[in-house]
């Protein structure tokens, strides 16, 4: 009997050790790619040579780490930018801040609709401001969400916890009283408590006093876009993704216009923050080029797909049913956010978005990434940015309903 207990006790740690390594492997597919996105083809130096067109101003780029938070940087690295535009002196706006707020709002969804939400890190660009408008803001030095000795955000243990904490909530009858109070607590214990007060510069500020004196921006000046045909364009209608989970509305506009309201933005000296799917073929984190092939990758040579982003290539057209037909099979999803804050040229007079990115700066472009306009066409779920940056015909052509 000892013997077969033996060999039970090290089938049991066997067994652990396969059950640690797959969980450890489903969170490098879930979270890997937003700290890093291996080509699995061999590098070959770039002969891709840009020059600057637009060149908006911007702060630094940043690392979101191992979360789902990408729609928080962007949305506040955007914020920044405004501040600059402004003439203001930027100030790195805390990602986490904005981040948890959120979350609870959420949670309070999730339970309104006995959990008939989807869950997780996700969120889309205007949660940034409304955050902003209902919480306000604060400094990434007053409230960084680190723990221990780290240097970048992890929510891999917090965010399974969370969600297991409110699928067990909603089949409680009657609801839990107070369960905001455990579902706050445990944040705290992953990211700290919120400050009440905080000092910046030799001044005291609460969140609120903070948003309104220090960044200073009106949420309600922003607006946001988005291109289906399954709703009337230039009016504004709820977005169904799973990361909309606010609900909040977006002006419809064609497929063709996305383009041409980010050029009249940037030449006007107005950034764009963005989502996008990364997803595809065409984009590449590590060469930090993004395009939409000519030819479909599955038809490609092991030699062509060796050489996609080593210079410039043909793009394949895409037409308003193509890309409606993407976002309907799913092939296009609500996958990343981007900040979007200048033009560029290929050495063959191409045009190109300077994008901005939450993965650090171990890229080609230290963080950025070029980007084509087939690819935003294509690939856009929305955009936010000042109301101010628009043209006056798509002005009179929305009516800017209150959304």
């Amino acid at each position: 009997m000892e013997g077969v207990n033996t060999i039970n006790m090290k089938r049991s740690k066997w067994i652990i050790v396969v059950v640690l390594a797959l969980c450890l492997g489903a969170l490098s597919v879930k979270y890997g790619r937003k700290i890093l996105n291996k080509n699995k083809y061999k590098r070959i130096k770039t002969e891709y040579v840009f020059t600057d067109l637009i060149n908006l101003g911007c702060t630094s780029v940043k690392q979101q780490g191992a979360t789902n938070t990408c729609w928080s940087y962007t949305g506040n690295s955007f914020l920044e930018s405004e501040m600059i535009r402004m003439g203001k002196e930027p100030v790195e706006i805390s990602q986490v801040f904005t981040a948890r707020q959120a979350y609870l709002d959420k949670a309070h969804n999730y339970v309104r609709l006995h959990g008939g939400l989807t869950m997780g890190e996700g969120g889309q660009l205007h949660d940034v401001l409304n955050v902003f408008r209902k919480y306000g803001a604060m400094p990434r030095s007053a409230y960084a969400g680190l723990r221990g000795n780290h240097t970048y955000n992890d929510f891999r243990e917090m965010t399974p916890l969370l969600n297991s904490m409110l699928k067990v909530l909603v089949k409680s009858r009657p609801l839990t009283p107070n369960w905001e109070k455990a579902y706050s607590a445990t944040l705290d214990a992953h990211l700290g408590e919120v400050p009440e007060k905080f000092d910046y510069k030799g001044k005291t500020y609460t969140a609120r006093t903070f948003a309104d004196q220090v960044i200073g921006i009106n949420p309600d000046d922003y607006i946001g876009f988005a291109s289906v045909t399954d709703h009337p364009n230039y009016k504004p209608f709820v977005l169904l993704v799973p990361d909309n989970w606010s609900f909040d509305r977006f002006y419809n506009v064609p497929m063709q216009e996305l383009s041409e309201i980010i050029d009249g933005a940037l030449q006007q000296g107005y950034t764009v923050a963005w989502t996008t799917d990364v997803s595809e073929k065409g984009f590449s984190w590590q060469y930090g080029i993004a395009y939409v092939p000519e030819k479909p990758f599955d038809s490609m040579s092991n030699e062509e797909k060796e050489k996609m982003f080593v210079k410039p290539m043909a793009e394949k057209k895409i037409t308003t049913d193509e890309r409606q037909q993407a976002f309907d099979n799913w092939h296009t999803t609500d996958d990343h956010a981007m900040h979007i804050v200048g033009l560029a040229k290929d050495q063959n007079g191409k045009e190109y978005y300077l994008v901005k990115n939450s993965w650090g700066k171990a890229n080609d472009f230290k963080g950025y990434m070029y980007v084509t306009k087939e690819f935003v066409k294509y690939k856009t779920i929305t955009l936010m940015l000042h109301k101010n940056a628009l043209n006056p015909a798509l002005l009179s052509k929305i009516n800017l309903i209150e959304l």
